[in-house]
């Protein structure tokens, strides 16, 4: 196998890894030098025989071995290894999701484990340019995409007491985010503290985009960014089996039809989307950008241009429900796939080693914030006499999002609540941000 090429170096000092023949008469020592470039990491070995007897030496060939177990199989400099990596993650996902298993856990977050699992095994690697191109560029032309249905009227007509549970939700991670920052303050991340505490917030109201953009919007730094990806995506996919486990004994619906106000609950791959549909919603979804991006510059608007686009997209669904009511099928397809990417590119970024050794406490302080959200939403919506049903469903929504959330309704056979799953939790990724950013500047920077 051939050895990694890297520029910087670090020579450590000798480190003594003696065979217990040799380490009675001290034979070998062994030097290493540790390539520090954090996407590769590789490690060559070097055998000094400077300890042998002048017999030996003669007998011994100077020996170097390079190490590639920490090497990803998938150099960061392929570009189109990586881009068919993610690609086909996400298909995979989409596939998977089909099956019988795969059906109790939705494409997203089967992506997102696959990519995690794959990154952590050394098949990807955790950073990649691919990663930066997709997060600048795709992920912003997928927001408008996904959004086309935030029309606020009808979210509000339509979900009924689904929306209730789902803002219930909303303020039991408001809550469990203020108890958690309290009990768990993250002292040593410094600055990134409370903006961590937001962008989990957001990331629990809405959805990962709005980690994403929470996180740019208050420059939270790579790494602390990373680590909380990681503690996210492992709490995702322990809570979306939870939250199957605690719906296990309650019953499916009778079969009804699952399309409300002419909506489907999921893009169908086998229609026919007029291809002139789909070319301009993704025009639209580019002039999105466009103008979000000169408001961006215009106006100093500090973060990225995530907040400014979902600020633009949901007002003109509102304007024009209609219009981009019509363009909302083909904008399902091309987000499903670009959003499939995402959650494979989220949990590729995520590394269970960096939750350990860099910042633990952010794990400890998302796993507070989910426990009260869980507890309050299930409690306080006991005395409100809310369903259940719609209380799990809700908080799935707010934790894992809506795509996770309309798996489990279609997965548990409810089908009437599968689009206003979808909507609800399209309606909480249309708000997140402003209530992460609000919350974390307002109140959480001044604990």
């Amino acid at each position: 196998m051939a050895a990694c090429t890297l520029p910087t170096v670090l020579t450590l000092p000798p480190i003594r890894l003696l065979s217990p023949l040799a380490s009675h008469r001290r034979l070998l020592a062994v030097s290493t030098t540790q390539f520090l470039k954090p996407e590769l990491r590789c490690q060559r070995v070097t055998l000094n025989v400077r300890h042998l007897s002048p017999t030996l030496r003669k007998l011994v060939r100077p020996l170097e071995v390079r190490s590639q177990l920490r090497c990803p199989i998938v150099s960061p400099e392929d570009h189109w290894g990586i881009w068919t990596a993610l690609f086909v993650t996400g298909a995979f996902g989409l596939w998977a999701e089909k099956t019988k298993i795969g059906s109790k856990i939705s494409s997203a977050l089967l992506s997102t484990l696959l990519g995690l699992a794959a990154s952590n095994l050394g098949i990807i690697p955790y950073q990649a340019p691919a990663y930066s191109i997709f997060m600048q560029f795709l992920l912003p032309l997928a927001v408008p995409l996904l959004l086309f249905r935030a029309d606020v009227r009808q979210v509000m007509r339509s979900t009924g007491a689904l929306l209730q549970a789902f803002l219930l939700g909303s303020v039991a991670t408001t809550i469990g985010t203020l108890v958690a920052f309290l009990m768990v303050p993250m002292r040593s991340l410094g600055q990134d503290n409370w903006k961590i505490a937001s962008a989990l917030m957001g990331s629990y109201i809405g959805g990962s985009v709005n980690y994403v953009a929470i996180s740019e919007a208050l420059s939270v730094s790579p790494s602390v960014l990373a680590a909380g990806v990681a503690a996210d995506n492992v709490l995702c996919a322990i809570y979306s089996m939870l939250m199957f486990a605690l719906a296990s004994r309650i019953a499916p619906e009778a079969p009804t039809s699952t399309t409300d106000n002419g909506m489907k609950s999921e893009p169908d791959s086998g229609g026919t989307i007029p291809m002139l549909q789909t070319a301009t919603a993704v025009a639209v979804s580019f002039l999105i950008c466009k103008t979000a991006t000169y408001l961006t510059n215009l106006y100093q608007i500090g973060g990225g241009i995530l907040t400014v686009v979902t600020a633009l997209i949901v007002i003109l669904a509102s304007l024009f429900p209609i219009q981009f009511g019509y363009l909302a099928p083909a904008g399902d397809v091309v987000a499903l796939v670009l959003m499939q990417v995402f959650f494979t590119v989220v949990g590729a970024s995520g590394s269970i080693r960096n939750v350990i050794n860099t910042a633990p406490s952010i794990f400890l302080f998302a796993l507070v914030q989910v426990t009260t959200h869980l507890l309050v939403i299930l409690g306080l919506g006991k005395l409100l006499g809310l369903d259940l049903k719609l209380l799990l469903l809700a908080s799935n929504a707010n934790i894992a999002g809506p795509t996770t959330a309309s798996g489990m309704a279609r997965a548990k056979g409810w089908g009437s609540l599968v689009v206003p799953s979808i909507l609800v939790g399209i309606f909480g990724v249309a708000i997140a941000n402003f209530l992460g950013i609000g919350f974390g500047t307002m109140v959480l920077r001044y604990l």
